[in-house]
């Protein structure tokens, strides 16, 4: 045996072989720094309690048989359920086996064993598992089962009825402390995606995997069914990158957010405060004139650091294609038409080449998509915000001054140990909140009366705060550390004052659209 590289051994005289055995160390208790991986990529071991078996940490493939069928037989501990998006051809209470079609398919395919917490919703043709490991029993599957469904038949209605799976698995593990990685988060398969995500209070920990259930489900429909080559046919050894990731990651979070406010489950604020966080991040952390195809081919090193943009221009990059389609169909066609139609013309067998794909849409649409993608997303022209925006009878102001009741201008946090808000920084704190006596490590636990969370915080601050007239009374109520490290309550009276505030890439209705503008957005927004 002879060890080539990390991932590579040549076995010498392998026409004697007649099976190989070894053993594996699982990554998220890894000694060396560099053995650690992001935890939903990683695998864990963890006798009589969980396996985390993302396939591609124990099985590897032969070089030139990467497309010959795998059976994978798993022995298991008494009274442990394997969840997984794969089918057993077998099942007994001590082995399960399954038969997949190669060896893509087995890396896209996680399990994780452990005694079972699961929920299963049927949506249509389709069966979504939610499976849950949490060690303290504190997060269980059907509270997070109960508020993900309305948003996956959300998505099956804005996918035509119909999804393109008739399986699939939300597989949760929610470690009592931080992984090795330092990280938390998801990462999606074709019909599945894995979660390491904290514990938190059940209300908080189900809005939280709501929102990323949102993104990572609609990935049923890309890469799985719109892909690559380059994606297709993965290679594993030396990975090439699509320069597409504006659809893989862009539109599919774009479609997280817009799916809620054109099935109803979002109001227009709401869309349009997610929007702006688009923006926001965007312009303030990545570079908005790096061609994004460059960017996209070139992710896994030398624009590695612009990766996170992806979900931020990459969804605005979709928004802004959704409205140009809706423009040039009077209404009738949108973005959402337009990968059902990809779907139908490639299909899961059939990959299209990074090169021909902005060809290929133009000629499902208009030739004027065949500009847009070569000014805005080849080319290194900034989205025309104002100018989308404007076709919908919205109003995008890059700057603009605002009077609004201070808050205190501390910077917020969030306090893992409480699950509440915290004061995290006093340094620019404004004359409001000096006066209000706020202080680093302060927990914000109610406004006027009304409690504070995670969940209603924004509407606190952003609606009933603002309703306050300038000089009417408001009360804090704070929770301080005392001499003894002791948590006690303190309120924090004064009177509501009004400042103004440099704000950046606000959005709002054009009260004086027009009609056409405004059946327009009716058409963009589901309304029509």
């Amino acid at each position: 045996m002879e060890k080539l590289d990390t991932n590579r051994w040549r076995i010498s005289n392998a026409n004697r072989l007649d099976k190989i055995t070894y053993w594996v160390d699982d990554t998220f208790d890894a000694a060396k720094r560099e053995d650690v991986l992001f935890e939903p990529g990683g695998t864990n071991i963890e006798a009589g309690k969980n396996f985390l078996l993302n396939t591609f940490g124990f099985v590897g493939y032969f070089e030139g048989m990467k497309q010959v069928p795998y059976e994978l037989n798993v022995t298991k501990p008494q009274g442990f359920y394997g969840s997984t998006p794969l089918k057993a051809v077998s099942s007994s209470d001590s082995l399960d086996t399954y038969e997949i079609a190669n060896y893509v398919e087995l890396a896209d395919s996680p399990l994780m064993y452990n005694r079972p917490d699961t929920t299963v919703l049927n949506l249509g043709e389709t069966d979504v598992l939610v499976s849950v490991y949490s060690p303290s029993g504190n997060v269980t599957s059907a509270p997070i089962a109960a508020n993900v469904k309305s948003i996956l038949e959300a998505q099956r209605q804005y996918l035509g009825g119909t999804l393109p799976v008739d399986k699939y698995a939300f597989l949760i593990y929610v470690p009592e402390r931080v992984g090795k990685s330092g990280s938390f988060g998801a990462l999606e398969h074709s019909y599945s995606s894995v979660y390491f995500l904290p514990e938190m209070p059940e209300e908080q920990f189900s809005s939280t995997i709501r929102d990323v259930a949102a993104h990572e489900f609609f990935h049923i429909v890309t890469p799985l069914s719109i892909h690559s080559e380059e994606i297709g046919n993965f290679d594993f050894i030396n990975p090439k990158m699509s320069k597409h990731l504006w659809l893989y990651e862009g539109v599919t979070e774009y479609f997280a957010s817009h799916v809620q406010v054109y099935e109803d489950l979002y109001e227009l604020d709401e869309f349009l405060q997610k929007l702006r966080e688009y923006i926001l991040t965007s312009k303030a952390y990545y570079n908005d004139t790096l061609p994004f195809t460059e960017m996209s081919a070139e992710v896994l090193d030398k624009y590695e650091k612009e990766y996170g943009n992806v979900y931020q221009k990459g969804a605005l990059i979709g928004m802004a294609l959704d409205v140009r389609l809706r423009e040039l169909s009077n209404g009738s066609y949108g973005l959402r038409d337009l990968m059902l139609d990809l779907a139908k013309t490639y299909g899961k067998q059939n990959a299209f080449k990074d090169e021909e794909l902005f060809d290929k849409i133009a000629e499902l649409t208009y030739p004027e998509i065949r500009e847009f993608f070569t000014r805005y997303v080849e080319g290194s022209e900034p989205l025309p915000l104002e100018e989308t925006f404007r076709k919908v009878g919205i109003i995008y102001q890059p700057q603009a001054t605002q009077e609004a009741i201070s808050y205190g201008g501390f910077a917020p946090g969030f306090d893992l140990e409480s699950g509440k808000i915290k004061v995290a920084d006093t340094a620019d704190m404004d004359a409001f909140g000096r006066k209000m006596g706020f202080q680093s490590g302060d927990l914000l636990l109610a406004f006027n009366g009304t409690e504070i969370t995670p969940q209603n915080i924004r509407d606190l601050i952003g609606d009933s705060l603002q309703s306050v007239r300038p000089g009417q009374k408001l009360t804090f109520t704070v929770g301080r550390k005392n001499a003894k490290g002791e948590i006690k309550e303190k309120k924090l009276k004064g009177k509501a004052t009004a400042v103004k505030r440099e704000q950046q890439h606000l959005l709002k209705p054009d009260p004086n659209a027009t009609e056409q503008q405004l059946q327009l957005r009716d058409a963009w927004l589901g309304n029509s």
